[in-house]
């Protein structure tokens, strides 16, 4: 193979890697955008249409009825009942109408229904209609039900976001979940930073063990140990006379929940760290504190960084464990479980389902645009060569 040629098959399987990469990226890119539209239109249409049809307009059904037996008016050999069945509704255009709720697009605008006994009804695009009959009308034939499909202009509105900012306790949760998620983000860190450095550098005897014991721990779902954890937190709380909701609670508990992952990754990098820098300070007579904290730590901030994105935004998301440790009570409720609530008890009010979860992301995207350049370097560090 000549040099030219390796150059274009180089050239042919980065270009296949970044088009793979560029589907991915906009694979999961179209959700967002999906929810970041339907978070500004209005609630009607989102029923109705899908988001991508947002500013095409949307049709939906409506109903509305013919006049009475006593509007009718004759016109040469027959009997007329005309109006507009969208009145009130300008800037609206009706595309189909029917006379039963199956088939309520069963003739086009503008087209001619023969409802048979001598009856027939038009219904144009603008919603005036005629209503014709061979004889004059009775009753029973006045005052149909008419549905019609009914294209509605594109409208966005703010009111999701103003419902969802405005509502009562949503401050405050806010304030909640950042005096949760802070401290339950930090402290894992500082502690399996140290144990991640014993791991790596220390030698003693069952550390072989220990690791293996922290791997195993990853895969534990954190739902086998809230009830035997909440009943420990409980007995503690009695024999102290303290209670036992708190935020302390919670924060120990996202960080057992957190450690497993937070040693593997931390250990990883930090046993990937060259040997000859820590054996220099070694002779140079550190001890493992002063080594740790004045080569290790530093050295090891991209896995320090990659691991506070995952714990901050798991943490951050968390309702089980919030309501489970914290309970419902207004002056400890999340901003997960303050936007659950604002839902109703049955879901009734979905549609601002959208607006927060784009209330919820703020904070994360701050902190994950922040620190994403450490991500890849944290979570690749420590793949080719380990401790």
């Amino acid at each position: 193979m000549t040099l030219s040629e390796r150059f274009v098959r180089i050239g042919a399987a980065r270009l296949f890697v970044h088009f793979c990469v560029l589907l991915i990226v906009i694979i999961w890119l179209i959700p967002t955008l999906g929810i970041f539209v339907s978070a500004v239109r209005d609630k009607n249409q989102i029923v109705v249409s899908g988001w991508w049809t947002a500013f095409a307009g949307s049709t939906r059904t409506v109903a509305g009825r013919v006049g009475t037996a006593d509007q009718q008016k004759q016109e040469g050999p027959v009997y007329v009942i005309s109006g507009n069945l969208l009145e009130g509704q300008e800037g609206r255009l009706l595309t189909a109408f029917g006379t039963r709720i199956q088939q309520p697009s069963a003739y086009k605008a503008g087209e001619t229904a023969d409802l048979g006994e001598s009856l027939s009804l038009q219904v144009n695009e603008d919603g005036t209609y005629r209503f014709v009959k061979s004889a004059p009308f009775t009753d029973d034939d006045a005052g149909r039900r008419v549905y019609l499909a009914v294209l509605t202009p594109p409208e966005f509105t703010l009111q999701n976001y103003k419902t969802v900012l405005t509502s009562e306790g949503i401050g405050q949760s806010f304030i909640n979940s950042l005096t949760v998620t802070i401290p339950a983000t930090i402290i894992p860190i500082l502690i399996a930073a140290f144990a991640a450095y014993a791991l790596s550098w220390m030698e003693f005897p069952g550390r072989a063990l220990l690791i293996a014991l922290v791997v195993g721990l990853i895969v534990v779902p954190l739902q086998m140990s809230l009830i035997p954890l909440l009943r420990l937190y409980n007995m503690v709380g009695s024999a102290f006379d303290v209670p036992s909701k708190t935020y302390p609670g919670i924060w120990l508990a996202h960080t057992a929940f957190g450690m497993p992952l937070a040693i593997y990754l931390l250990r990883a990098y930090i046993a990937g760290l060259p040997r000859e820098i820590i054996e220099s300070a070694r002779v140079d007579g550190a001890s493992d504190f002063e080594i740790f904290t004045r080569i290790v730590l530093p050295l090891s901030f991209p896995a320090l960084a990659s691991f506070a994105i995952f714990q901050f935004l798991w943490v951050w998301n968390d309702l089980l464990v919030a309501m489970v440790f914290l309970g419902t009570d207004r002056q400890h409720l999340v901003l997960t479980g303050a936007l659950n609530a604002l839902l109703g008890s049955r879901g009734g009010n979905w549609e601002i389902l959208t607006a927060s979860a784009f209330v919820t992301i703020v904070i994360p995207l701050l902190v994950f645009f922040g620190l994403q350049r450490y991500l890849v370097r944290g979570l690749l560090a420590g793949s080719v060569k380990g401790g």
